[in-house]
């Protein structure tokens, strides 16, 4: 069992012991922090937080947790019930809320939650907040309202409405030409708030959906980080339904698949790629993405005249050098899609309308889109940490032994080679080291992280 503090939030698995994990004690205690933290920050007695959640089973009771904290602070709170990650991100600043919290654990399997901490643009903190919430957590300096000054719960469920039509008034989304298209899709949300959100979507887009897993009650169907190995049941299904293409969208609905007509993969880094050739066909300008992201953004963007910068992982990075590059489009390339027209957080809403505006345009079926962008193949991979393991000494002999290649070191190491990459960092949400590799065949790309991880062996000793 596992809890992660970290400065964008806190993370574990339901259960278990107190300090250990995710428990009621530990929900209510960093719901304290953030709250006494957003009431010394905005030097307000009844500062406003808006709270939703993804569809986890444990979600309701996280959430009676956390909002019941924040009124025991003298907060008042609006309850958006089940939501998404980029819908709550919306809400802070249309409601004009001082800040926001999600409780989702995004990718994680269902026996994970997460405090996921909001300001008042609905962005995720600066590393600077971050750590000051940390710091009242770790003291427990939480004073609580007395009882004439409590604060209130005002449920509001209609933001996934307003979301949705916030994102079909975008400039570059175009829904007549869509509806004209007569797309069909089939959606895997599995079985969370991307059933409520992605569907009402695409039927007011005039898409014909067939809907796999859009039950929201929190029991995954399968894996629910959107990699291809988990998505059988979606490629399977778009085939016999003789689909345009499958889209999957993780728990809280940032990140953004898509399956192709013949049951392929699109690849998940393909769709920022697509969504960025779109945006920068009608409006050239530039981008960012992270370091683990690939380089056919760089690629893309380069054709369209616009300059690409790459940030370190984590989207509060992103959008710091988005903001500070200008970008017009951004996000990760696991299939975030960061649309600044839209608000500064990774969105799967914006990137399926802006997909199906872009495919509706091109008149030509997925894989040939697909085939339409530079081919580079990418391997995930990951050593999971053992206590004692000397995780900063490894990496720095990493770096050591390609010091003559082109490194970066501004997140973990980034080795870039001629016509492949290797990047390695500790994860913000796991007890692991990520290992990602791109090459210009699959082959070369999972021999790239094979070699690395015995490198890695070698260095550390076992």
């Amino acid at each position: 069992m596992t809890l992660i503090k970290s400065i964008s939030g806190i993370r574990g698995t339901i259960g278990g012991a107190v300090g250990d994990n995710l428990t009621p004690v530990d929900a209510v205690k960093f719901a304290s922090a953030y709250g006494t933290w957003l009431k010394t920050a905005t030097n307000k007695a009844h500062p406003v937080v808006a709270v939703g959640r993804d569809a986890r089973i444990s979600g309701a009771m996280i959430q009676n947790l956390v909002m019941n904290s924040l009124v025991g602070l003298g907060i008042k709170v609006i309850d958006l019930g089940l939501s998404t990650t980029p819908t709550v991100e919306i809400a802070v600043p249309l409601e004009k809320a001082d800040g926001g919290i999600i409780l989702t654990a995004s990718h994680n399997p269902k026996q994970w939650n997460a405090l996921k901490l909001l300001n008042n643009k609905g962005e995720f903190l600066s590393a600077a907040n971050g750590e000051k919430i940390l710091n009242i957590a770790e003291n427990d300096a939480f004073s609580f309202a007395e009882v004439d000054d409590l604060g209130s719960i005002e449920v509001n469920d209609t933001y996934i409405d307003l979301h949705i039509d916030e994102v079909l008034a975008l400039s570059l989304v175009n829904p007549e030409i869509v509806k004209k298209a007569g797309f069909k899709v089939v959606v895997d949300a599995v079985n969370s708030t991307g059933g409520i959100a992605i569907p009402k979507l695409l039927k007011k887009m005039g898409v014909d959906v067939v809907e796999l897993y859009c039950e929201p009650n929190g029991h995954f169907p399968h894996n629910p980080e959107p990699l291809k190995e988990h998505l059988t049941d979606l490629s399977e299904l778009v085939v016999k339904e003789k689909a345009d293409f499958g889209l999957v969208v993780d728990p809280d609905v940032d990140r953004l698949a898509f399956v192709s007509e013949d049951g392929e993969m699109f690849g998940e880094e393909y769709t920022l790629v697509a969504c960025a050739d779109y945006v920068l066909g009608k409006n050239p300008g530039n981008t960012v993405s992270n370091l683990s992201s690939s380089r056919a953004l760089r690629d893309v963007t380069q054709k369209h005249g616009g300059t690409y910068e790459a940030s370190a992982v984590g989207e509060v990075n992103v959008v710091e050098k988005m903001k500070a590059n200008r970008a017009i489009i951004g996000g990760e390339g696991n299939g975030g899609i960061i649309y600044p027209e839209s608000h500064y957080g990774r969105d799967s809403l914006v990137g399926v309308a802006l997909f199906l505006s872009h495919l509706a345009e091109k008149k030509c079926s997925v894989s040939e889109l697909r085939n339409s962008y530079p081919s580079y193949y990418m391997s995930k991979n990951k050593i999971q940490l053992t206590p004692g393991l000397d995780v900063d000494g490894i990496l720095k002999g990493f770096h050591e032994k390609y010091k003559a290649e082109e490194v970066t070191t501004i997140d973990g190491v980034k080795v870039d080679f001629n016509d492949c990459w290797v990047h390695l960092r500790k994860s913000n949400t796991e007890p692991i080291i990520r290992i990602y590799t791109e090459a210009l065949s699959q082959e070369k790309a999972d021999q790239l992280a094979q070699d690395t991880i015995g490198t890695l062996k070698e260095i550390a000793g076992i």
